[in-house]
């Protein structure tokens, strides 16, 4: 590291996000969590599936990302699937706000990594794909794997 980056360790990634959604911008978040949440996190027990971001009271909050019990956590084990809050520059957290309220766009988790140690969340602004955008993605993705093959 010498340009001064701190090392980034993905640990989760929403794939079906991307088929789903035409991501039009991404912000990288911060997260609240507790210490089971991190421990269990780290080792790799975190689903973004279902997980979408929404705006209340002025805040950002991740719902439906379910984080497994820590194994070795005793009774103040976390909630699996409790809403966490979002850490933004105030000025980005309107922006995004106000781009989540147009029509048809919604916040979703990208992916999750420790960048050092912190946790990270990115967050990707989509528009949900119509059926035949979809047939158009996995259509293009087979022509690609196809010359991929034919290269090799």
């Amino acid at each position: 590291m010498a340009d001064g980056s701190l090392p980034i360790k993905t640990i989760a990634t929403n794939r079906k996000a991307r088929f789903e959604y035409e991501i039009l911008e991404r912000v990288e978040a911060g997260i609240v969590l507790t210490g089971t949440e991190v421990k269990s996190i780290r080792a790799g027990h975190i689903s973004l599936q279902e997980s979408y971001a929404t705006p209340t009271s002025g805040e950002l909050w991740l719902e439906g990302c379910t984080i497994q019990p820590y194994e070795q956590g005793n009774i103040n084990n976390h909630i699996p699937t409790r809403p966490r809050k979002l850490l933004l520059h105030r000025k980005e957290l309107r922006k995004l706000i106000q781009r989540a309220a147009e029509k048809g766009l919604t916040l979703i988790p990208l992916s999750v990594y420790f960048k050092g140690s912190n946790l990270k969340v990115e967050l990707g602004l989509g528009r949900g794909k119509k059926l035949f955008d979809k047939r158009e993605t996995t259509k293009q993705r087979d022509v690609e794997r196809s010359l991929r093959r034919g290269e090799e």
